[in-house]
């Protein structure tokens, strides 16, 4: 079963400095129909103004990926972490039993724009957690380079839940397919391009849903760069 969600019909917020697009309930924005998906919970498309963001704030339990598209974003919090992350930097952070942290744009002249999607962990009450890497386009041209899973396999960051996050660069003639094991399902978000999924046309900001479905599949790309989501 495939089911489609198109960019417009998320969740909108404008603050002036930050723009946010949510792909389920978030803040204000309450969709009973889109409260998540599995254990993925938030997929929030964020773009902050320069010198702008969000000030040092509490979280619990969650597991917390920031995927950075354009710009660069800096990262403090109450585990003594500081970076800034740029265009292939994927952090982890695991709120475990309370965490504080701050994001800001790290630029004073040109916004950042991001993905924060939240992950609802399988224990709770753990250390909270950090880990950054880094995935380079070449990584992640024509394929799907795993990027979180529960094992840190393939060096990947690791997430406290049964669930693997893929990324992809498509053009062209590029493609690629992911398997579902049975009982799987999977998420697939674009973030930038468009490209055909499972033989159905995304583009920037749509998303697909695909259950009771034996793959997951890619192609038609046009400056595509996806995230595939693999969910119990």
């Amino acid at each position: 079963m495939l089911t489609l969600r198109r960019a417009r019909d998320r969740g909108h917020a404008n603050h002036g400095w930050l723009d946010s697009y949510h792909s389920f309930s978030f803040a204000d924005y309450y969709d009973p129909d889109h409260m998540g998906f599995g254990p993925l919970r938030v997929i929030n498309e964020d773009r902050v103004a320069p010198a702008q963001g969000f000030g040092t704030h509490g979280h619990r339990d969650m597991e917390i990926i920031s995927y950075v598209l354009d710009g660069s974003l800096e990262h403090k919090d109450s585990m003594g972490n500081g970076s800034v992350m740029t265009y292939g930097d994927v952090q982890r952070m695991s709120a475990g039993r309370g965490v504080q942290h701050s994001e800001y744009n790290a630029s004073r002249t040109t916004p950042v724009h991001f993905l924060q999607i939240w992950i609802e962990p399988n224990v709770r009450g753990i250390a909270p957690g950090y880990e950054q890497l880094r995935f380079e386009a070449a990584d992640k041209r024509g394929r799907l380079r795993l990027i979180a899973s529960p094992d840190g396999a393939q060096g990947s960051v690791t997430i406290h839940q049964d669930a693997r996050v893929y990324a992809g660069l498509f053009d062209g003639e590029e493609s690629a397919t992911l398997s579902l094991g049975a009982g799987r399902r999977a998420y697939v978000h674009v973030a930038q391009g468009a490209i055909a999924v499972n033989g159905q046309v995304l583009a920037a900001g749509d998303a697909l849903r695909i259950e009771q479905e034996p793959v997951v599949s890619l192609a038609a790309g046009r400056g595509a760069e996806v995230l595939v989501f693999d969910l119990p």
